[in-house]
C-alpha cells in the first residue's frame, strides 16, 4: 500500500470515528427526548384508561339496574297472573325488552372490562420497559461520568509524573552544576593560599630571617657547635 493510500485510509478512519463519536455523545439526548415523548403518551394511556373506567362503572349501573328492572316485572308477572293474566303478559313481555337491553348492556359491559384489562397490562408492560431504559440511562451517565473524571485525574497524573520527572532531572543538574562550582572556588583557594605561602617564605629567605642556601662553614660550624 502506498503513502498515499495509507493517508487516505487513515483519514477515513479517523472520519469514522469522528462521526461515531458524535453520534455516541448524542445517543443520550435522543434517548432522553424519547423517554419524555414515551412519558407524555403514556400520560395519554392513562387519561384514555381512566375514561374507559368511567364507562365501565356506566355500563355496569345500567346493567344492575336492567338486572333489577327484570326482577321487579318478573314479580309483577307472578303477582297479576290469577287475577289479570293480559297484565301478567304485558310484565313478561316488558321483561323480554328488559332482558333484550340487559344482554347489549353485559356485552358492551365485558367489552369495556376486556379492554381496560387489556391496556392496562400494556400500560403496565410499557412502564416498566421506560423505568428499565431510564435506569440504563442514568446508569451509562453516571459511568461516562466516572470514566470522564478518571481519565481527566489519569491524564494529570501522568502529566504531573512527566513534570516531575523534567523537574528532578532539572533539580540534578543544578546540584552537579552547583558542586562543579564550588569545587573550583576550592580549588581557586587553594591555590591562592599556596602562591601566597611562597611569596611569603621567599620573601623570608630573601631577608636572610629564614630558609635560604647554607654554606660549608655554616654546615661544618653547627657540627662542630653540636
Amino acid at each position: 500500500m502506498s503513502v498515499w493510500r495509507k493517508l487516505v485510509t487513515a483519514i477515513k478512519g479517523g472520519a469514522t470515528e469522528a462521526a461515531q463519536a458524535v453520534a455516541d455523545s448524542q445517543a443520550i439526548r435522543i434517548l432522553e427526548q424519547e423517554i419524555r415523548e414515551a412519558k407524555e403518551e403514556l400520560r395519554k394511556s392513562d387519561h384514555a384508561r381512566t375514561q374507559i373506567l368511567a364507562k365501565c362503572k356506566l355500563a355496569q349501573q345500567k346493567v344492575d339496574g336492567l338486572k333489577a328492572s327484570v326482577s321487579e316485572y318478573e314479580n309483577h308477572a307472578r303477582k297479576a297472573a290469577d287475577s289479570d293474566r293480559q297484565l301478567a303478559l304485558d310484565c313478561a313481555k316488558k321483561v323480554v325488552e328488559l332482558k333484550e337491553q340487559l344482554d347489549a348492556e353485559q356485552s358492551y359491559l365485558e367489552q369495556f372490562q376486556q379492554s381496560e384489562k387489556q391496556l392496562a397490562q400494556n400500560i403496565q408492560q410499557a412502564k416498566g420497559n421506560l423505568r428499565r431504559l431510564e435506569q440504563q440511562v442514568d446508569m451509562v451517565k453516571a459511568t461516562e461520568s466516572v470514566q470522564k473524571a478518571q481519565v481527566a485525574v489519569s491524564s494529570q497524573h501522568m502529566g504531573a509524573n512527566s513534570k516531575m520527572k523534567t523537574a528532578t532531572e532539572s533539580l540534578a543538574r543544578i546540584k552537579e552544576k552547583q558542586t562543579l562550582r564550588q569545587a573550583e572556588l576550592q580549588a581557586a583557594e587553594e591555590l591562592a593560599s599556596e602562591e601566597s605561602t611562597d611569596e611569603l617564605e621567599k620573601r623570608l629567605a630573601e631577608a636572610g630571617i629564614k630558609g635560604g642556601k647554607s654554606s660549608a662553614d655554616d654546615e661544618l660550624a653547627r657540627i662542630l657547635g653540636s
